[in-house]
């Protein structure tokens, strides 16, 4: 079964689950719009390929792994959204949560994902407990704090930054979170796919800051310019353009060097390429390649 496929009906199950029965309707409208239909669903796909080069001992508990980090990405993204933080009017070309359906149901809406996200965890617990609990203790981990994306939204709040914690956190918790959780749903060992999601995750910041600089809110289907708005750390403005563009390039090309040895290294080698050749705008595609 494709991944994609995979993510869909899991995430598609666990939403089904939070609006099911007598559900406040409007909140289950949210729900959905903030879920359906998804962006380019890179953390779990990144999972689920990290999972299949382990061997995919245990495709269910990968599954509930991968939505499950997504389930968290798509909550932090309505509250990010919302007036106290970013104030985005739109995300994925539609009205933001927050625009839509107002302030009180867009911090339930989040809030609901969130917990989602850990009981589509204890619905695999059966298959393979070991592994669900160690897949429920990261994912509290990057999710929370000091090495979650709440630190890494909260650094924004602080009169001095320290750029590296602010990056790992907000950007980089979610795709060490996919790499080890996808190595430990199929068994293995998570220590050693730490390196690896910390480095695609320092490369989307990269590429998030290019893309905020370079595309249109239109390109996006967000605002865009709002580091500069909000006088957030960007790479473009600390490297300039082509500094940055170089920077992306090193990373991915580490990104791809650090991938651990295991049955599927080959594959999931081609995975993070691909990944990589998506993450740059379209604008600077010819200058940016993972080496």
């Amino acid at each position: 079964m494709p991944l994609q496929t995979r993510i869909e009906q899991t995430l598609n199950s666990a939403i089904d689950r939070a609006t099911a029965n007598s559900a406040p309707p409007y909140l289950c409208q949210a729900l959905h719009s903030a879920v359906f239909p998804g962006g380019a669903r890179i953390r779990p796909q990144l999972c689920l390929s990290v999972a299949q080069a382990c061997g995919d001992t245990a495709p269910n508990v990968a599954n509930a792994a991968a939505a499950a980090i997504e389930l968290i990405h798509c909550g932090s993204l309505v509250h990010d959204d919302m007036p106290c933080f970013d104030d985005a009017a739109l995300r994925r070309g539609k009205p933001s949560i927050h625009k839509a359906f107002g302030d009180p149901i867009a911090v339930l809406t989040g809030d609901t994902l969130i917990v989602q996200a850990f009981e589509t965890l204890a619905q695999a617990a059966d298959e393979a407990p070991d592994r669900v609990a160690k897949l429920v203790a990261l994912l509290a981990r990057y999710t929370g704090s000091p090495y979650g994306i709440c630190a890494g939204q909260a650094w924004e709040s602080e009169s001095e930054v320290d750029l590296r914690a602010y990056h790992q956190a907000k950007t980089g918790a979610m795709f060490i979170a996919a790499t080890q959780m996808g190595a430990v749903a199929s068994g293995a060992d998570p220590y050693l796919w730490h390196e690896l999601g910390a480095r695609i995750g320092e490369a989307f910041q990269v590429a998030d800051d290019l893309r905020d600089v370079v595309c249109s809110e239109a390109e996006l289907g967000k605002p865009t310019g709002q580091d500069a708005v909000h006088a957030r750390p960007n790479a473009v403005q600390r490297l300039g353009l082509d500094g940055a563009v170089a920077h992306l390039n090193n990373v991915l090309g580490g990104a791809i060097a650090s991938i651990p040895s295991c049955p599927g290294e080959a594959q999931l080698c081609a995975v993070i390429h691909a990944t990589s050749q998506r993450l740059a705008p379209t604008q600077l595609q010819n200058n940016t390649a993972a080496e």
